[in-house]
């Protein structure tokens, strides 16, 4: 779903108090990140890139959130891997969070968003590195072309196929859109979760703060080839609302020529179900 923006428009934000909001949101939960880091800004495609970097050991791991989603909405799984591996996680421009919010700043869909992470892997990283991206990021994680870049992790990724998108989801969606409350946030946490699984607060909040104040801004065309060949591990739950196993089995066989680990009990948002688990798929690019 590509979502076109008025030529007026410079931001995905409505107001310029809301993109405070969300910025402010963002720090605050970084500063209470019990994991030490550094944060700093980054020139990449011409448009300004929040950065944060984290951990240490001699793989890098370049992390890339996923549609509406921020890096300081991905603690639990950044702290996982900032663990293990030195992270660098990147916040999408125009996208919320504290990256550039100018609107439309990626006419060229995922064709840009990979020259994009090329550019940051070449300006914020020295070596070898993964990268490493959730749903819309797996997208563009798929889609990134650099020399450094030794091998690929898409959790729940999209860009492999289009997305099934049900009623129950659907409504969930605009009705989050049209009445921005926590009530209708925890509503579609909850269908992009496993069973039974209760979503995090935080999440709450962000979710909302972005309805209120963001403008819808995403993409899900087809990640385009990747010029050059690297060991891909593609994941997703099987509870997935989004990609059931078998329709994502399948796009990876025959975009990535790789099978499709699946986890059980986890939704779309196994980020936050099983972070350890998915930090441990780095290992299989790196051992």
């Amino acid at each position: 779903m590509i979502v076109m923006q008025d030529a007026a428009v410079t931001s995905i934000y409505r107001t310029p108090a809301g993109r405070d909001s969300v910025r402010q949101w963002c720090e605050q939960q970084l500063s209470a990140w019990p994991i030490q880091h550094d944060r700093h800004v980054i020139c990449a495609q011409g448009e300004d890139t929040h950065v944060v970097t984290a951990g240490a050991g001699p793989v890098t791991v370049v992390f890339v959130a996923g549609d509406r989603f921020s890096t300081a909405a991905y603690l639990p799984l950044l702290t996982a891997l900032a663990q293990r591996y030195r992270v660098v996680a990147a916040d999408i421009p125009g996208q919320p969070g504290l990256s550039s919010g100018e609107a439309g700043v990626a006419g060229g869909g995922l064709t840009w968003y990979g020259s994009w992470l090329g550019e940051v892997v070449q300006e914020a990283t020295a070596g070898p590195v993964v990268v490493f991206g959730h749903s819309f990021g797996g997208a563009v994680a798929l889609a990134a072309n650099h020399s450094r870049i030794r091998g690929k992790v898409a959790v729940a990724p999209g860009g492999l196929c289009r997305l099934r998108v049900t009623p129950r989801v659907l409504l969930a969606f605009l009705s989050w859109l049209v009445r921005p409350r926590a009530a209708s946030s925890l509503r579609l946490l909850r269908i992009l979760s496993a069973p039974g699984r209760a979503p995090r607060a935080e999440l709450v909040e962000w979710m909302t703060l972005v309805a209120r104040h963001a403008r819808p801004v995403s993409s899900d065309d087809l990640a385009p080839a990747a010029a050059r060949r690297v060991p891909v591990v593609i994941a997703s739950g099987d509870q997935d609302v989004f990609l059931p196993p078998d329709r994502l089995r399948s796009a990876a066989q025959q975009r990535s020529h790789v099978d499709a680990d699946i986890i059980p009990d986890a939704g779309h948002l196994v980020t936050d179900e099983y972070p350890d688990k998915l930090a441990a798929l780095v290992g299989r690019l790196v051992n």
